[in-house]
């Protein structure tokens, strides 16, 4: 069950009209941090971003899987938009315990550092930006400055000048 300020987080990034993957940026986020305290495991960066995401679909954010994402996670997205139209039905005890079992035993198999650390969601951010194509990352950097506002934006550039300075 996510957390009140993770709903509210995402309640208003969809008044202020950004996009999905924004909307459910708060849901990967707590999920990231479940595994960093320890309250359950993920095999890799991948699944605990994936389960973020599936909680986020189920809370009515319209994220839609990527086109070249495989047929059984399609099908998951499915599931999970249609599960956050219907009526909420009372999740079966054993059920919910047998999934809280698969996901601490996963927890020992891996650290939560492998896994939720900054160097693994920095290889898992390059990795997804890889497949994308320039033109297309290109066209979402565009699209953030454009939509920053202007404290945004000013706030941005001084970021960048900084950053120069540094690499200097």
């Amino acid at each position: 069950m996510p957390e009140q300020k993770t709903r509210r987080a995402a309640k208003k990034a969809a008044r202020e009209g950004k996009s999905a993957s924004t909307q459910a940026g708060p849901y990967v986020k707590e999920e990231i941090e479940h595994v960093r305290e320890g309250r359950h495991g993920a095999k890799n960066t991948k699944q605990a971003i994936a389960i973020g995401l599936s909680k986020a679909r189920r809370d009515g954010v319209e994220a839609k899987p990527s086109k070249t994402a495989s047929k059984a996670t399609k099908k998951k997205a499915a599931q999970d938009t249609k599960a956050s139209k219907k009526a909420t039905k009372k999740t079966s005890a054993r059920r919910s315990t047998a999934a809280k079992k698969a996901l601490r035993t996963a927890s020992r198999k891996t650290t939560a550092k492998k896994v939720a650390g900054k160097k693994a969601l920095s290889t898992q951010a390059k990795k997804a930006a890889s497949k994308r194509a320039a033109a297309s990352r290109s066209a979402a950097a565009k699209k953030a400055a454009k939509t920053k506002g202007a404290a945004g934006r000013k706030a941005a550039a001084k970021k960048a000048a900084r950053t120069r300075q540094k690499s200097d």
